[in-house]
């Protein structure tokens, strides 16, 4: 896909810029798979609106003017920052009329959109077998797919190959390996895991699930079912215990926030870090030789790291849902639309064959990719906010200490977290 980086000045302007894209050529491939079989569609306006923010917008305008040149249907591209203010402003305007047709957001936005009748079930077809399957969980809600995938980003091992040449079976293996580097006086930390005065339960879920202890169970449809809280299950305690040892080691230290990790292991003074590839750039900078690997089990089972999912929805009250649908199936959901977004963001395509190509060409990509097809997506459901403040103060307090007795704290936190979704 052509990318006009010109153009960005265009759609700066402003957090409330449209611009209509006009004036691109129509692509005449017979094979073209945006094309093949599309049914013209047309609503009122004949004009769809999509909010994206800046880092896609450019990317979006050819496939934008190619839609329009196929039907004859114009595509208003609007940045917005993304993040709360657009997903609250989608939230506000879609039941006035106001809102755009098509989103570009987080699948974590999902529970709150659907809870609030402003998302339209999207119709994938046959496109859906082009997708992860973690993807097309996550951009699903209780079992209705409402969104196109778009790239995908969890956390993996990060190790400082100048400081250890290999990654332990286990997380437990792991961390003695570091304690002798750290002992030999080559680093300072056997290993970082980012936390901070709540801990940070994001990053501590790979090593809690190999205690087969997930967050919730799930319905035979595939989604997160809250009635089933598996946290406090008898693997949530043996995770509980571990967590005081951990403490113990310094292999969990609540002092050291996101930052620091990240800024310690820039500097070279641990061997391994639980990261995303938010922290790349950083480190690549630094000069940091690295691997991505995955997270050693640490209770003996899976490892299953939180996926976050962003992709389009269609808003509930398009005035051209059939042209929304298809715009964002067909068109974004297109192989070259995808290398474009992951070229613009750096973040591995949900399309697997875009995965494929990205991970040929970056081994940051096809690493953290693998990684992260053995996770599950991140809950969109209400119950999550009885969740976090809870979990996260549990574990902080175990890691320093002051919990008392583990497994009791454990069953305290789950029974908490239970009652607050009971209601």
């Amino acid at each position: 896909m052509k990318v006009n980086r010109i153009a960005v000045a265009a759609l700066a302007a402003g957090s409330l810029v449209a611009t209509v894209l006009t004036g691109c050529s129509q692509s005449t491939a017979s094979d073209d798979p945006t094309t093949t079989g599309a049914t013209t569609p047309s609503g009122p306006a004949a004009t769809l609106t999509v909010w994206v923010d800046a880092n896609r917008a450019v990317e979006l305008q050819d496939i934008a003017a190619r839609f329009e040149a196929d039907k004859g249907i114009a595509v208003k591209l609007v940045q917005k920052e993304y993040g709360d203010v657009m997903k609250e402003d989608f939230v506000k305007q879609v039941p006035t009329g106001k809102g755009p047709d098509v989103i570009i957001g987080g699948h974590d936005w999902l529970g709150l959109f659907v809870q609030n009748g402003v998302v339209a079930p999207l119709e994938l077809g046959d496109a859906a077998a082009g997708f992860s399957d973690v993807s097309l969980r996550a951009m699903s809600y209780e079992g209705t797919s409402y969104g196109l995938p778009v790239s995908l980003e969890n956390v993996a091992l990060l190790r400082n190959t100048a400081l250890a040449d290999s990654t332990p079976g286990t997380w437990d293996e792991l961390v003695a390996a570091g304690k002798k580097i750290v002992d030999a006086g080559d680093a300072t930390y056997p290993v970082l895991v980012p936390s901070g005065p709540e801990s940070d339960p994001y990053h501590l879920y790979p090593l809690q699930t190999s205690f087969g202890a997930p967050l919730f169970g799930t319905a035979s449809d595939g989604s997160y079912d809250p009635s089933q809280l598996l946290i406090g299950s008898e693997g949530g305690e043996k995770f509980a215990a571990k967590l005081v040892e951990w403490g113990k080691q310094g292999a969990l230290n609540t002092n050291i926030t996101g930052d620091i990790a990240r800024d310690e292991f820039a500097a070279g003074k641990s061997p391994y870090m639980i990261s995303g590839p938010w922290n790349l750039p950083t480190f690549k900078d630094k000069g940091v030789d690295y691997a991505i690997e995955a997270i050693p089990s640490a209770g003996g089972g899976d490892v299953t790291p939180f996926v976050g999912v962003q992709g389009f929805f269609v808003s509930a009250k398009s005035t051209n849902a059939l042209a929304a649908n298809e715009f964002v199936v067909k068109y974004l959901g297109s192989e070259d639309v995808q290398l474009a977004l992951f070229e613009a963001g750096g973040r591995p395509p949900a399309l697997t064959s875009a995965f494929e190509k990205a991970s040929a060409s970056d081994p940051d990509v096809a690493a953290f990719g693998k990684v992260g097809l053995t996770g599950v997506p991140m809950p969109s459901i209400p119950a999550m906010g009885a969740v976090w403040n809870y979990w996260g103060a549990t574990e902080a307090a175990l890691v320093n200490g002051k919990a008392g007795d583990p497994a009791t704290a454990w069953a305290d936190m789950a029974t908490k977290i239970q009652n607050d979704i009971a209601g």
